[in-house]
């Protein structure tokens, strides 16, 4: 099949085929997956933004009044529809015009709960710095919220700090809190700096006494929530752990709710000497008991900013049609670029498919004009061969039939010439004695009679040579079969040309046959076949030779009947032996027809055998005979 050109075009179409799939499933994939991910990506930000502000309105106000405001605000910024409902989907705000409002999904976005914060939506809405551990919004401090004249306060001692780390060559600025306070921020993050200076950063880490206040609230509402489990109570910093006190904090502004290290407990004054020493307050320290901490904590968190904070709410987010968004439609440039990816894979596949074609169709064409060559009578010119597939092989074919062809050309061009050449001599011999007698040169003796009619019988033998081949070749050679006995046939042939044969002092013999094979053929085109084989025997056979005929059947058991003729000639030159029965040949290239006739006989004889239905093969040694061999169908049928 790798030969072949069907299966090399099936090959090249599905090479074609399948690295044009891969190719466009791939890109398409790549291109897609990405466009996917950045409208996705640009989705989850819009509607972490969108949640995101919500979130603050929620954490800062005690209820959703006024945020009719914000809410058209959000959705004239993303091109949404943005509509917040309570818990029970009664509307608190909506961006669309609620006369031609479509009516909410039954599945909502997010709610907008700043005591259960959705981390996730959280997290893209505020850069990634994510939220406290308590999943409370750390924008809701509630009571830890500073007065105005506490946050000027504590901001004139910021500053001050600031100013006195700036002079010891410590960057720093002032960073304020979601409560209001201020804190001291160094350049770099790194605390440890400031410990060798002056400055006294503590200052800003004793709590107002609002939060204060504030802080004894949520201790006692925690120490509750142990007491009903069982436990005991514990004391809460002001970054809201437990146990020592950390370094720097910032008051109701939670942290990582972890335990630390356990602080001295006031001894009480009536208290005995030997309990004068301060004890420490030290809750059972396992994973368990923190983790209890932890939990009622975060629950007194949520129970003492539950009426600072708005109450939870339903955000639903959709297109400008009111349907939520199930996913993302594609932008312009995303959909130009799986398109472009597409049409590049198509150009790519069809410039491959050209570049295969033209190389398949590419002797075609060579083909095409060496045959509108020879249309118009230019000289037949082979074309290349490049592979041994069909189209080389349609190639090869095509030159041998130009080469025939060119061979016809110049058979037909020589045997008008050998017509004309054969035909001229009687007739000219003819005229010549006629035109002789006319002028009084010769006299019409018998002599003469008889040299005219020699010369006619001549011109009659080759006219009826032409009108036999003419005859056979288009195939209305008339033939009149009748069983034919081989060796009586043979006896008749060497009888007619006996008398040649001892005149050139040539044996002629017939091998005996008993009986010999019988055949079903024109006896005497049969005659004719076989007696033009004994003619040209004989004259090409010299003085002394031996020319022999036989008759038998085929060895190879289908009833073929073999008519053999063999002399001892001078035989066939190897070049020669595949012209002799092509017409007008001679061996002798001077024309002579001493030795030779008209150069007819021989294809007289293979258009004779054809017609009826057998082959001539001629066989030749030269210097030492030929031997033609007719292959004739017999009557016997052939054996099993």
């Amino acid at each position: 099949m790798r030969r072949s050109l069907l299966g090399r075009l099936l090959a090249v179409s599905a090479l074609v085929a399948a690295c044009s799939v891969a190719a466009t499933a791939w890109i398409a994939v790549q291109t897609t997956s990405g466009a996917i991910k950045q409208e996705q990506g640009q989705n989850l930000t819009a509607d972490a933004r969108i949640y995101d502000t919500l979130l603050d309105y929620a954490a800062r106000n005690p209820t959703w009044d006024g945020v009719g405001a914000t809410v058209r605000e959000l959705a004239r910024e993303s091109g949404r529809r943005v509509a917040l409902t309570t818990q029970g989907r009664q509307p608190l705000a909506d961006s669309a015009t609620a006369a031609t409002a479509p009516a909410l999904p039954p599945q909502a976005s997010a709610v907008v709960d700043p005591l259960s914060v959705d981390t996730v939506l959280a997290a893209r809405g505020t850069d990634g710095q994510g939220t406290a551990a308590d999943r409370i919004d750390p924008r809701a401090v509630g009571p830890f919220r500073l007065s105005a004249a506490d946050g000027k306060a504590l901001r004139r001692t910021a500053d001050d700090q600031v100013e006195c780390l700036n002079r010891a060559g410590i960057a720093s600025d002032v960073v304020v809190g979601a409560s209001g306070r201020p804190r001291v921020q160094i350049v770099g993050n790194d605390p440890e700096r400031a410990l060798g200076t002056r400055c006294d950063l503590a200052a800003l880490d004793e709590p107002t006494r609002s939060e204060q206040k504030a802080l004894d609230a949520l201790t006692g509402l925690a120490d509750a929530c142990l007491k009903r489990q069982g436990r005991e109570g514990v004391r809460l910093n002001s970054d809201l752990s437990w146990g020592d006190p950390a370094s720097s904090s910032v008051p109701g502004e939670a942290g990582p709710l972890v335990p630390r290290v356990p602080l001295p407990a006031p001894v009480p004054s009536d208290a005995p000497m030997e309990d004068a020493t301060p004890s420490v307050v030290t809750p059972e320290r396992t994973g368990e008991n923190d983790r209890a901490i932890a939990s009622c904590v975060s629950a007194a968190r949520s129970e003492q900013l539950s009426s600072y904070v708005s109450s939870p709410a339903l955000l639903f987010i959709g297109d400008e049609g009111g349907a939520t968004l199930p996913g993302f439609d594609l932008s312009p440039a995303n959909t130009a670029r799986i398109a472009g990816a597409a049409a590049l894979v198509l150009a790519l596949t069809v410039g491959a498919s050209v570049f295969a074609g033209a190389r398949l169709v590419r002797p075609l064409h060579a083909l095409t004009g060496a045959a509108q060559r020879m249309r118009d009578g230019e000289q037949p010119e082979s074309v290349p061969v490049s592979g041994d597939d069909e189209v080389g092989r349609l190639a090869a074919a095509f030159n041998d039939m130009s080469a025939h062809r060119a061979r016809l050309e110049e058979q037909r061009k020589a045997m008008v010439s050998d017509v004309a050449h054969e035909l001229r001599t009687p007739l000219s011999n003819i005229r010549g004695w006629l035109e002789a007698a006319q002028d009084g040169l010769a006299d019409p003796d018998p002599a003469f009679v008889s040299s005219l009619l020699e010369e006619a019988v001549l011109l009659q033998h080759i006219i009826d040579d032409l009108q036999d081949l003419a005859a056979a070749d288009a195939g209305v050679l008339r033939l009149h079969p009748e069983p034919v006995e081989t060796r009586e046939l043979l006896s008749q042939v060497a009888a007619a040309h006996q008398a040649r044969a001892e005149n050139a002092g040539v044996t002629l013999a017939v091998t005996p046959t008993a009986p010999g094979p019988a055949l079903r053929a024109d006896p005497v085109r049969l005659r004719q076949a076989v007696g033009n084989l004994v003619s040209n025997a004989v004259r090409h056979t010299p003085e002394g030779g031996r020319v022999t005929l036989r008759a038998y059947a085929s060895e190879e058991g289908d009833g073929a009947v073999l008519v053999e003729v063999a002399d001892t000639g001078s035989g066939i030159p190897p070049e020669d032996l595949p012209h002799v029965f092509d017409r007008f040949w001679r061996a002798e290239k001077s024309r002579s027809r001493r030795t030779g006739g008209s150069g007819l006989g021989l294809a007289i004889v293979r258009k004779l055998v054809e017609a009826h239905g057998g082959t001539v093969d001629a066989a030749s040694v030269e210097g030492e005979g030929s031997t033609f061999v007719l292959r004739l169908p017999g009557t016997t049928p052939p054996g099993p």
